[in-house]
């Protein structure tokens, strides 16, 4: 019967923004499968940090602004029309996923998001660059990751 009531409240059409339940619902499973899925198989990061961050900064203007906009915070048209809608970079709901969990959904993309897959475009290294430069949107480069500035 609660199943029932849940799928209720939960509408397919895009004009509408979802609902907080429907909104919790696929936050929380988005945040599980990413979690789950980034456990293995991540490369090590680059050791010079200050150099990735720079060479992100270049490969964000050019794989990541046409959506995500060139401050990461604001979509472009393009991204406003996806639906879910661009994400917003320097949100705790982006930003609070682990440096792997960022690199994985990077290279891996997340299906049914407009979020692409860059592992078939883009180095391990620079995907990356691509997460130290998304942890400085945030206004301080301080990645996990281990890696060091120079």
């Amino acid at each position: 019967m609660v199943l029932i009531v849940v799928f209720s409240q939960i509408k397919l059409d895009a004009l509408q923004e979802p609902g907080h339940l429907e909104t919790v619902l696929a936050t929380r499973a988005k945040h599980f499968l990413v979690s789950r899925s980034s456990r293995d198989g991540i490369p090590p990061a680059p050791t010079n940090l200050q150099a990735s961050i720079e060479e992100g900064d270049k490969l964000f203007g050019t794989e990541c602004a046409m959506c995500h906009g060139l401050d990461g915070r604001q979509p472009t048209d393009t991204g406003r029309w996806m639906y879910p809608r661009a994400s917003d970079l320097t949100s705790a709901e982006v930003q609070q996923y682990s440096d792997r969990e960022l690199f994985w959904i990077v290279k891996n993309g997340i299906r049914l998001s407009g979020m692409p897959a860059f592992a078939r475009v883009e180095s391990d290294e620079h995907i990356w660059n691509l997460v130290h430069y998304v942890r400085t949107l945030r206004g301080s480069a301080r990645p996990e990751s281990g890696a060091t500035a120079p």
